[in-house]
């Protein structure tokens, strides 16, 4: 069937027009002022904002193996409810996508369950901690996106340049979770002034600007796309700078949490501020957030990262590493640096969005519930704030996959 938005506030080519857009299925049929409404199903936006689909390139969706945590199926739905039509998944699931019988059953696990699109990363190594080098080249026939390691970072430098060779030869990206076991120091949260304020383990930041270096050299070397993960420190912002002016092919990307909050913000000994990497000093905050304005960071991906409430509660030093932001993400943002005139709504789409038009909505406050959750998970600590620009509608190849409870207001 034939959908109608009226009313929309059109995003396109850098401008926003007031326009009617007409779909059917997967394609925009015209754009333009009172399109016919016969035989459409019509949605009035009454001037909400009709841009991209946001696309999300760093999500977990714990399944097969832990789905207590989060599925396809929830994970899924709270990306549309984001306003995420693509979304990319990492291999840290059981068993683990390293394998071509694995990928493909995992690949197939992802279309029979999820709302939006999906697509999925290859293990770097055999079992995300080895040093065996996975087959590149048929993880990549059967749909690898991209190779990642998420949430280890490949400790042995011959095992990363091996990789990069491999990834360079099959013209995919090296996705890395930067961080050097040995200055990691089992830490918990910063290594900084509120870690001992709190009588905490801090992780260093140096674990993984240093390990960065190591990387951007040896992509260097192998000229393979190297995309950081998570950048979260000032040092890393840096590198970052002066390898992009050497030519050296790496893209990275800042997660809302590193934009929006610093270590200053840590309430106590909380686990839902517990992530890696961690909440990094206001110094660090700034630079992500200069480092986004400026073009060192490429992208804002959400390293959406559920668990159960048990696995959250409690002391930092038994709790999981990781925040859910999917759902939140770009409403945070939007509130946090358009609202205020730090940041131009187009900059933020475009850090945000890859993909054809989809829709979200823009023009209400709303506060953040628990109870409006579709994730699993619930460890965020922006429960509670009000925000603009949650998503009202989200469309997938024309079908409508998410509709919040707000729309008709």
């Amino acid at each position: 069937m034939a959908i109608l938005l009226k009313n929309g506030l059109v995003y396109q080519e850098g401008e926003f027009i007031n326009e009617d857009v007409l779909t059917s299925g997967s394609n925009i049929q015209a754009i333009g002022l009172d399109l016919p409404e016969e035989g459409a199903e019509v949605y009035d936006l009454k001037g909400k904002l009709l841009a991209h689909g946001l696309v999300d390139i760093h999500e977990h969706y714990r399944e097969p193996g832990f789905t207590y945590k989060e599925t396809i199926k929830t994970g899924s739905e709270a990306a549309a409810r984001g306003g995420f039509t693509m979304v990319c998944t990492m291999p840290n699931v059981d068993p683990v996508p390293d394998d071509l019988e694995t990928f493909e059953k995992q690949v197939a696990l992802n279309e029979a369950n999820s709302c939006v699109h999906l697509k999925q990363y290859g293990a770097i190594t055999e079992d995300l901690t080895s040093d065996r080098v996975v087959d590149m080249a048929a993880l990549k026939e059967a749909g690898a996106f991209a190779f990642s390691n998420d949430g280890h970072g490949i400790q042995q430098a011959g095992t990363m340049y091996e990789a990069m060779q491999e990834a360079a030869k099959v013209g995919l990206a090296i996705c890395e979770h930067i961080q050097d076991d040995s200055l990691y120091h089992h830490g918990v949260m910063n290594a900084g002034k509120k870690a001992k304020e709190l009588g905490l383990p801090g992780i260093l930041g140096v674990s993984e600007s240093a390990q960065l270096a190591r990387d951007l050299v040896l992509a260097q070397a192998t000229g393979v796309h190297y995309h950081a993960c998570h950048v979260s420190t000032k040092e890393s912002v840096e590198l970052i700078r002066i390898a992009k002016e050497y030519g050296i092919n790496v893209t990275a990307e800042a997660a809302p949490h590193h934009l929006l909050l610093s270590e200053e913000e840590i309430d106590g000994n909380n686990g839902y501020y517990k992530m890696n990497p961690p909440l990094r000093s206001k110094e660090d905050q700034f630079a992500l957030i200069e480092g986004m304005l400026d073009g060192t960071i490429d992208l804002i991906a959400t390293d959406h990262a559920p668990h159960s409430r048990e696995e959250k509660a409690g002391d930092m030093r038994k709790a999981a590493f990781g925040i859910i932001g999917n759902e939140t993400a770009f409403a945070c943002l939007y509130t946090k640096f358009v609202k205020s005139g730090q940041m131009d709504l187009s900059l933020l789409l475009d850090l945000m969005s890859y993909q054809p038009a989809k829709l979200f909505g823009l023009d209400h406050a709303e506060k953040l519930a628990e109870e409006d959750y579709l994730s699993k998970g619930v460890n965020t600590p922006f429960t509670g704030q009000e925000v603009y620009g949650m998503t009202a509608l989200t469309f997938v190849s024309g079908k409508l996959v998410y509709k919040s409870k707000h729309f008709a207001d």
